[in-house]
């Protein structure tokens, strides 16, 4: 999986905007790249260092990863309960690491598009 493949698989999700909000807290964190649905993160990766992606899910299906594969961190942002970092090179198939950021754009989707209506 390459960065520009990546990006442009998380903006053909729609309405999906992008920032790299975290350089105004340290200059370490320029280079992390959020990407929003309905202006709420669910996913972002390291562009100077494009080796994880952590995705938003459920306590559930987190706890299921971790029962499945070995190449998964503790997010960036400390947040376990909702949150999953998941490395690009590890034994976590492409396939399924789209599928779980395709997964969080619809968590956060659902969320925040029905607090809308």
């Amino acid at each position: 999986m390459d960065l520009i493949n990546f990006r442009e698989f998380c903006l053909s999700l729609g309405g999906v905007t992008e920032k790299t909000p975290f350089g105004k807290f340290a200059a370490r964190y320029d280079s992390i790249l959020v990407f929003y649905v309905e202006g709420h993160m669910f996913c972002f990766i390291d562009i100077d260092n494009f080796t994880c992606v952590t995705v938003k899910s459920t306590p559930e299906e987190i706890a299921e990863m971790w029962g499945n594969y070995s190449s998964l961190d503790y997010p960036l942002n400390q947040s376990l309960r909702h949150w999953i970092q998941i490395d690009f090179n590890g034994d976590v198939p492409s396939s399924i690491i789209l599928d779980k950021v395709k997964r969080a754009y619809d968590i956060v989707k659902e969320k925040y598009s029905s607090s809308k209506k």
